[in-house]
């Protein structure tokens, strides 16, 4: 299993001879900026057997900058899939939180989220790895019980920026560090890698509309206390790791 981190919570995932992208963002704005580089392009990512989206935001939902790849599986809850198909998508494949699809010799199950619009989360399974992947979903206690189904998890991709909107009263959208170290624990995962901390909306964005906190060693020092069982492993733009 190889992991590359693309940026933002844009992976490549590389198991069970299949490789996937997760919630691709790779067209950066003045007020959608991931805060980080993104390490490869579009024209540079190698033959994708699926794409995985969570939910409709921009930041992982960047589907126009997919023109080049419109004949690879598209997995997504419900409120993607008429876009998806509108832009040209051949395969596009609508889950619901309990739903499974299968590429190749890897299985793909959605799994509850919560965010501000709806999302799910997803479990891959594949060459004997399962691996978690959380786009910005809240804790939820269901989250909790995953392993209950699938067992415990190689990996656990996970957000951690507790990204707040100001103007809906400071109201929380994503889970924080100290959450993400609880889920890892809960999850029982092997190895947790944290995504979605350097976004920022811009300056005047930052300020007026979302506030976060962006240092991923919270999320290292509070998995020491609360997922003692799990490495962290904190990974730069395009530096792989291989599980």
């Amino acid at each position: 299993m190889r992991l590359t981190r693309i940026g933002h919570s844009c992976h490549l995932l590389e198991i069970g001879g299949r490789t996937l992208l997760t919630d691709p963002w790779f067209t950066v704005t003045p007020t959608y900026d991931p805060g980080e580089r993104v390490a490869l392009t579009v024209d540079q990512l190698p033959e994708l057997d699926g794409i995985l989206v969570t939910h409709e935001h921009y930041d992982h939902c960047d589907l126009d900058a997919l023109g080049s790849r419109l004949g690879v599986p598209l997995i997504a809850p419900h409120t993607v899939v008429a876009r998806a198909r509108n832009l040209g998508f051949r395969d596009v494949r609508e889950l619901a939180a309990g739903d499974e699809t299968r590429l190749g010799d890897v299985t793909v199950t959605a799994t509850p989220g919560l965010h501000g619009v709806p999302e799910v989360t997803y479990v891959i399974q594949g060459g004997g790895r399962t691996v978690f992947f959380g786009g910005d979903t809240l804790k939820i206690p269901e989250l909790d019980e995953l392993p209950d189904r699938f067992g415990p998890f190689d990996l656990a991709l996970l957000p951690i920026n507790g990204l707040c909107v100001r103007p809906a009263g400071d109201r929380q959208v994503v889970m924080d560090a100290t959450e993400a170290a609880q889920l890892a624990g809960a999850l029982r995962a092997r190895i947790a890698v944290p995504h979605h901390y350097a976004f920022t909306s811009g300056r005047l964005g930052d300020l007026l509309i979302t506030k976060s906190r962006r240092e991923p060693v919270a999320f290292a020092e509070a998995a020491r206390r609360l997922a003692p069982q799990t490495e962290v492993r904190l990974l730069l733009p395009g530096v792989p790791l291989t599980a």
